[in-house]
């Protein structure tokens, strides 16, 4: 079995305007979530084997405090130039490799990728992953993850936001 969480960066600053979009911080907000959502995974028994991030300042920031609030090494978070502006198809590539040999990964990135991903992969509609969010994906069965539309069950969809019973 195995398990992807997408997490869509936490929200962003755009403060300083002269910032390339690569470089944009987190604002106050998202310096808040990112944490709180590592701290809501952790409270379901959710732990990353392995954690891929886009490189951008914003997604690597939350990339980090998801890390430290589950327990995983921050030194030992995979960045991947190509997640920052990737398409569907290189996202479910890095996705693939990366499932290869782990069982339990975390990918951080951007919208709308984020949002098309969880869609494609579930069959779900979510129209928009919100800011932080996080969907969970799990594939059963000897093949594990599959590239294929659908292909996976969802396990959880949770964002800052969401009042959870």
């Amino acid at each position: 079995m195995k398990q992807l969480y997408l997490i869509r960066h936490a929200k962003s600053s755009w403060s300083q305007p002269d910032l390339s979009d690569f470089d944009r911080p987190l604002n106050k907000r998202g310096k808040k979530n990112a944490p709180f959502m590592a701290g809501r995974l952790s409270a379901r028994g959710i732990f990353p084997q392995r954690i891929v991030s886009s490189p951008a300042r914003r997604a690597k920031k939350t990339a980090i405090d998801i890390a430290e609030g589950t327990g995983f090494k921050k030194e030992d978070i995979t960045y991947d130039k190509g997640l920052y502006l990737a398409d569907l198809s290189h996202f479910l590539n890095v996705i693939e490799y990366h499932l290869s040999d782990v069982d339990i990964l975390f990918a951080v990135g951007h919208n709308s990728t984020i949002t098309e991903l969880a869609e494609y992969l579930t069959g779900d509609q979510f129209l928009n992953v919100p800011t932080c969010g996080v969907v969970g994906i799990e594939y059963r069965g000897k093949g594990g993850f599959k590239k294929t539309a659908g292909g996976g069950s969802l396990l959880i969809f949770d964002f800052p936001k969401k009042i959870i019973p």
